[in-house]
């Protein structure tokens, strides 16, 4: 008995202190009854050597959430360039006389795939519309015998991904991708709420008219937004369920649009007959034309995107899915000259490989990180960070699309002790049940070093988690 109680006092006295401060961090995260039935992987690494420091179960496949999204921007930043641009074009097919100004034919919208078309986050509205029509109506047409029609077909029509719920596909963060996508395909629906079970009243769409009619079995109650919107893509028809603030005089539930196509051919026909340009035909598009719209298109006007390199900060900085999932699409039409997710996937494995990077056993659905059916590991995402560091040529571009931990982004709330200001870019990734963060970290002393842990299947709020993940980031941060 008095020679073990000399061993624990030997081993407390001498051998603790040499014990890594990130081992203590992680072992005290793991012991944790927040982590009660919880998986983790975990790495940390040189970002300069690419040394493992330490590791537990970094080859674990967990769900990454918008981690994922790392994959997706790092691949459409290479093979497409920091400078690419989406171009959205307006013109006619048909003759046009310009005696009468009569256009005997169709106004054409040609979809780009440009993802942040009238986005209020790069500080547009509607007024795009007003811009092409001006084109129109600048080129001297004043009667079309035909309609406005958006040529959708850059992309393929199946708009969501497989493996995605149907709880989230008819909500904002659900929008499905489009050959041409608008207003990042939210839409605002405006309600009045009264007291506690009362019922809401709708008070507005924004867009105006989505051509979609909802059945709302909302409630007011409490505080929070527990609000939800069922609709599939193309649909004409949906419903709203769940809970909404109560006495709230103007509140916002954001849902998916269901056609942003046919959404834009309606607007751009009720502009021009606003500035009395007559047309004759319904709106429509290629996707309801069954792509039978074969003359030849006079272009008029074109409107470019951002360059790529400002969209991925935002789907980096804010975690926005739509952004993510058209840049798969893109990548499939522009290497394999299919819009697809799954030409899409093709090219983000091939690069992947490419990067020398082991895919093995990993799961990609999407490039967002929605669908719960993903599967990465600590190592992997591990090792694409440090080949956009140290390989890539857009490394820059990477880097910068990161939000700054305690600052920005996704990231403003949280990291927000001293010691990660100025020396922590990370993605986050959220959702039931899951916290992961990947990224890089400057230390103390000035050494870089490159970091992921996911953790799935916790008890207990992610607040909690991100405490525990930040105690071990702290100490790397101190000891390395």
């Amino acid at each position: 008995m008095i020679r073990n109680r000399l061993l624990l006092l030997f081993f407390s006295l001498f051998l603790l202190p040499f014990v890594s401060a990130q081992e203590k961090a992680l072992s005290r995260m793991l012991s944790d009854s927040l982590m009660t039935g919880a998986s983790v992987s975990f790495i940390l690494t040189d970002a300069t050597t690419g040394e493992t420091i330490t590791e537990y179960q970094s080859e674990s496949n967990l769900v990454p959430a918008s981690v994922m999204k790392l994959i997706t921007s790092s691949a459409a930043l290479e093979l497409l360039s920091p400078d690419y641009r989406f171009k959205t074009l307006v013109g006619f097919s048909g003759k046009f006389n310009r005696h009468s100004g009569i256009l005997t034919g169709d106004l054409i919208i040609k979809g780009g795939g440009d993802p942040s078309l009238g986005s209020e986050r790069f500080g547009m509205d509607a007024g795009f519309i007003n811009e092409l029509n001006a084109a129109v109506a600048g080129y001297g047409i004043k009667k079309v015998k035909g309609s406005v029609i958006v040529d959708d077909s850059r992309y393929d029509y199946e708009p969501v991904p497989a493996g995605w719920l149907w709880e989230d596909i008819g909500n904002y963060y659900g929008a499905g991708v489009f050959g041409l996508s608008v207003f990042d395909n939210t839409l605002k629906i405006h309600f009045r709420t009264g007291y506690n079970g009362s019922k809401p009243e709708i008070l507005q769409f924004d867009p105006p008219k989505p051509n979609v009619s909802y059945i709302s079995y909302l409630i007011a109650s409490g505080s929070s937004d527990k609000g939800y919107v069922f609709c599939a893509p193309y649909s004409e028809r949906g419903w709203i369920s769940g809970t909404i603030p109560e006495m709230k005089e103007d509140f916002i539930l954001k849902a998916s649009i269901p056609d942003p196509p046919l959404l834009v051919a309606r607007m751009f026909t009720e502009k021009a007959a606003e500035s009395g340009i007559k047309i004759t035909g319904k709106p429509s598009t290629m996707r309801l034309l069954n792509n039978a719209l074969k003359d030849s298109f006079k272009i008029l006007s074109m409107i470019t995107s951002p360059p790529l390199e400002k969209i991925v900060e935002i789907l980096n900085h804010e975690s926005v899915n739509l952004y993510a999932e058209h840049l798969v699409k893109e990548l499939g039409f522009v290497i394999k000259g299919e819009g697809t997710f799954r030409a899409g996937h093709e090219v983000i494995n091939e690069f992947l490989t490419k990067a020398g990077i082991k895919t093995g056993g990993i799961r990609i659905y999407d490039g967002s990180g929605l669908s719960p059916v993903n599967r990465l590991n600590a190592r992997m995402i591990s090792s694409l960070l440090y080949y956009m560091k140290n390989q890539s040529p857009v490394s820059e571009a990477f880097y910068n699309s990161l939000p700054e931990a305690g600052r920005e982004g996704t990231l403003k709330n949280v990291f927000s002790d001293q010691i990660f200001e100025s020396r922590m870019r990370a993605k986050s990734g959220t959702m039931t049940g899951v916290r992961n963060y990947a990224g890089y970290l400057t230390t103390k002393s000035g050494r870089e070093l490159i970091f992921c842990i996911m953790v799935n299947n916790f008890s207990g709020t992610t607040n909690s988690i991100t405490l525990l993940i930040q105690e071990i980031l702290k100490e790397a941060a101190l000891n390395h």
